[in-house]
């Protein structure tokens, strides 16, 4: 790593997976803006639908998602209840649309679910967001609990895509970040749903975890697509114990320095590439001949709060706790809390407490970082033209590309503002650039993971 890159490395960045981003959310949603969301959906305009499920048989130390552990199922039944629940809300809410085409499962655990529930999940998405035939259907899956009862069950529902959590295959790193999975149990699943006809195949792995090294990240990513997964994220590991309380459990001593998270993320990128995968925007790889390598050799490539996608809905609709729904005019996002969630949807209500609307001008900004973000290239006054708005919109943020394109992190000819390679683990702080919500120095550092 260059040495001047170290400082921009450790700074807070956002992830901009939307903008604007979860940090500018208020707690002052009206039942007005609500309704104002639902009616920006056309009647011929498909949609999105993601759910979430908060439970975990067993906490995983590195994780800052929303989840719990459930201490037996009867919390979880009443939590499908719940959903099923939420599910009848929305179908009332909704005006027409053009149907779903998009319905992922993330958590948590959605494999935390009974397979007989699972399914009666599924039906009642089917029903109430007129999911099409042709849709994809994901799931995030926990590879130490599927057994073969719920693969079949996610096969009958029409599950097209799994995507497994492995974040390494080292037996030192895993029992640091309280995850024991070895290699022969994640081959077995990928080999079960495969028989059961669910080939399209996600593994998520991460740098910078407890006691890793460039040669033991090497060895993961080399063992990972020895199994061919069709799409591999590799995320760098963000330790904010301020945020996820558990996160203190992993001792910070054992945690590589910046360097060596450079160096990881270097080296688990050459080693995917190598075998034959495609390396898109910051941190996915796909096979070339998946949609998402398509997608980004014909430049319709997007980015959404899954990463990037495919998924070209301007409508997301999200169930469960602390699910975050987009529309054409900004954000909603469901109570964090269960007990905030389970009063809203036994009282008849929509469980939105958070969110943000979306102006013209966060539309434009939204539209060059997502580009660049995608790319890795990007011309501000083709967004501006496609949106028919001033390019003097961007004055700042060229002064600031300026400083960065002196260290080396972007080129800018023109109006075109293009990433260099070995500069694409900075990519986040380039977008930052076009972010009029996030300055560059002055970022909070309790909001956003660094760059690195």
């Amino acid at each position: 790593m260059r040495p001047e890159w170290m400082t921009l490395a450790t700074r807070p960045v956002p992830r901009y997976t939307s903008y604007p981003t979860a940090a500018q959310f208020q707690d002052d949603v009206t039942d007005a803006q609500v309704q104002t969301s639902l009616a920006s959906i056309g009647p011929d305009e498909p949609i999105s639908v993601y759910v979430h499920v908060p439970f975990c048989e067993k906490l995983c130390w590195y994780c800052g998602c929303h989840t719990t552990i459930p201490n037996g199922y009867d919390r979880i039944a009443r939590y499908v209840d719940l959903l099923l629940k939420e599910i009848d809300l929305w179908k009332a809410a909704l005006p027409e649309h053009g149907g779903g085409v998009h319905l992922h499962f993330g958590g948590g655990t959605p494999n935390a679910l009974r397979p007989d529930d699972m399914l009666k999940v599924l039906d009642a998405l089917r029903d109430a967001f007129c999911i099409t035939d042709t849709a994809e259907i994901s799931v995030e899956l926990d590879p130490r609990t599927l057994g073969p009862e719920m693969i079949s069950a996610l096969a009958a529902g029409g599950v097209t895509r799994a995507s497994l959590g492995v974040q390494d295959f080292n037996r030192t790193v895993q029992e640091a970040i309280n995850r024991v999975q070895p290699y022969m149990l994640v081959k077995g699943a990928v080999e079960a749903l495969r028989k059961a006809e669910i080939t399209a195949i996600n593994f998520d792995l991460l740098y910078g975890l407890p006691h890793q090294t460039v040669q033991t990240v090497t060895a993961s990513a080399e063992l990972a697509a020895s199994l061919k997964p069709d799409r591999i994220s590799a995320f760098g590991y963000a330790h904010v114990p301020w945020f996820a309380k558990h996160q203190a459990a992993i001792d910070e001593n054992s945690l590589p320095g910046t360097e060596e998270r450079f160096a990881q993320y270097h080296a688990m990128a050459e080693t995917l590439v190598s075998f034959g995968y495609t390396q898109i925007g910051l941190d996915h790889f796909a096979l070339d001949d998946d949609e998402l390598a398509t997608a980004l050799t014909s430049g319709q490539l997007h980015r959404n709060f899954q990463g990037y996608t495919t998924d070209t809905c301007k409508t997301l609709i999200a169930l469960g706790p602390s699910g975050i729904s987009e529309f054409a005019n900004g954000f909603l996002q469901n109570a964090k809390d269960i007990r905030a969630y389970t009063e809203a949807i036994e009282a008849g209500r929509l469980p939105v407490t958070r969110g943000v609307g979306r102006t013209f001008e966060d539309s434009v900004r939204g539209a060059v970082i997502e580009r660049l973000m995608c790319d890795m290239s990007v011309d501000v006054a083709d967004v501006c033209s496609a949106f028919d708005a001033p390019l003097s919109m961007f004055d700042e943020a060229f002064l600031r590309l300026h400083d960065l394109e002196g260290q080396g992190l972007c080129h800018v000819s023109g109006s075109r503002v293009m990433v260099p390679e070995n500069a694409r683990v900075l990519l986040r702080n380039v977008a930052q650039c076009f972010d009029a919500y996030s300055k560059p120095d002055a970022a909070p550092a309790n909001r956003h993971a660094k760059a690195v």
